[in-house]
């Protein structure tokens, strides 16, 4: 992050209410502003993620996400709109983010994470947050981060179930710790309801948060697994694996 950056009187009072916040106030509005942060896929869960760190101030957010709006993305995509199907997703979420707050910078990139982008994605933030539906595409990003030694955030969703870590590389567990390879069950499409995608996205945004501003306890260490059919929310600890080929080596 680059030094804190100083609030202006129009900030001061469009985030009022947050400063109220202890253990946050003034100090932590200015660390959001100066942080960035990359979000992996800006749709059910990445585009209330966004929504929320663009609300709260985070200075910079760099959204990575290829394709069209199609109608099946209406029912938990809520930086879309239906007058922009067939039109790129990542425009019309940074358009909506931009609107939403016009004092910070939207980075557009219209691409998915792969191996050829990781690497420059990664690096132009502080901290990336993981939404991707893909477990190739999240593990990609688990070991790019971790080579970087940026913080990440992992939040994922199916159906009525959400989970969320935090790896802050040669501290906690890394995403290959939990998972050195794709589950054979997770597939690309699954079924969907847009509120478990926006519980899931904003629990990584007020995750992203604490991380940034050291504010509260993040999820180091540990994973959060909450059933939504029936409100039962776990706190689960987890082990880095000394043989991890991510993250063993890294301190």
């Amino acid at each position: 992050m680059l030094d804190d950056m100083a609030l202006t009187p129009l900030e001061k009072s469009l985030y009022e209410w947050q400063l109220w916040v202890p253990g946050f106030g003034e100090a932590g509005q200015r660390k959001l502003k100066s942080a960035s942060v990359l979000i992996s896929r800006c749709g059910g869960v990445g585009g209330a993620a966004a929504q929320q760190l663009a609300a709260a101030g985070v200075g910079r957010l760099v959204l990575a996400h290829a394709g069209n709006l199609k109608p099946s993305d209406l029912n938990r995509q809520i930086l879309m709109r239906h007058d922009g199907l067939g039109q790129p997703r990542v425009d019309q979420a940074a358009r909506h983010l931009r609107e939403l707050n016009p004092h910070i910078c939207i980075d557009a990139v219209p691409e998915n994470v792969t191996d050829a982008n990781a690497a420059g994605l990664v690096g132009r933030v502080d901290l990336v947050l993981d939404a991707a539906p893909r477990f190739e595409e999240r593990l990609r990003l688990n070991r790019e981060a971790v080579r970087q030694k940026k913080p990440l955030v992992d939040c994922a969703m199916r159906e009525l179930a959400v989970q969320l870590t935090t790896v802050l590389p040669g501290r906690t567990p890394c995403l290959a710790c939990l998972y050195p390879e794709a589950p054979p069950d997770w597939k690309r499409e699954f079924p969907v309801l847009g509120a478990v995608s926006g519980v899931a996205g904003c629990l990584g945004a007020i995750e992203a948060i604490k991380v940034l501003t050291g504010l509260g306890e993040p999820l180091l260490g540990k994973l959060l697994v909450g059933d939504l059919r029936t409100m039962v929310f776990r706190t689960l600890k987890t082990r880095r694996d000394p043989r991890c080929l991510v993250c063993a080596s890294v301190t």
